[in-house]
């Protein structure tokens, strides 16, 4: 499985294109925002010989999926998102002006990944884990051959996403992490919603949030 990060609108956010020696492709979280980044994608596709299946969402938030619609309309492809988080297309507009960024159409979530188990392109599958706390129905995507985990906004390397945004919940994102994520073993390599990669071992040595919980500081689950 072959992994491209690029990296697209004014939040910085990491939008992954993964595919298989196939050359089927899926898009993961496609924050492009403007004519400008959609060709920066369109030509990365183009470039790999790539064939989009679908894209998919960790989460709802706007600056995850400015470029979804894009997508949908450039290849025909369907939408998978968790139907927990459609709250957060429909107030797109409304969280986008707060951060100053203008929100063209939204795009309709084709599949529900509350219903699926795993996301497949080519002879590839992602396992789907409910990751909830950064929004309810955030969701990481983990390829066990290489050991290779999207967390989105849950996990960040020495961070963790907000959870002071509408539906978000500390407990829970606590819960996500320590209870999914961290159980999958050290070696295992994640790629965030933003900010640089880093290893689930690297995160259990030095991301503040996670120390506190395992030095027993403080008890995540009340």
């Amino acid at each position: 499985m072959k992994i491209a990060c690029l990296q697209f609108n004014p939040i910085q956010e990491n939008t992954y294109v993964v595919w298989d020696d196939t050359k089927a492709c899926i898009v993961i979280d496609a924050g492009n925002s403007n004519p400008r980044e959609d060709a920066a994608l369109d030509n990365f596709i183009a470039e790999h010989g790539l064939k989009p299946v679908m894209a998919v969402n960790t989460h709802g938030h706007f600056d995850h999926t400015l470029g979804v619609e894009h997508l949908k309309q450039r290849y025909g492809i369907p939408f998978a998102l968790s139907s927990k988080d459609q709250f957060l297309l429909d107030n797109a507009a409304t969280s986008g002006s707060v951060f100053g960024v203008k929100i063209g159409a939204m795009p309709a979530a084709d599949l529900d990944l509350d219903t699926l188990s795993e996301v497949r392109f080519g002879n590839t599958a992602l396992r789907v884990i409910r990751t909830p706390g950064h929004t309810p129905g955030h969701v990481a995507l983990y390829e066990p051959d290489s050991k290779s985990l999207f967390t989105g906004d849950t996990l960040f390397r020495e961070s963790i996403g907000r959870t002071d945004l509408p539906g978000g919940d500390y407990s829970w994102i606590m819960r996500s992490i320590l209870d999914s994520l961290i159980p999958l073993g050290e070696e295992v390599h994640i790629y965030p919603g933003h900010g640089p990669e880093s290893t689930i071992g690297h995160e259990t040595l030095y991301n503040p949030f996670i120390v506190e919980v395992l030095n027993e500081e403080i008890n995540y689950r009340n």
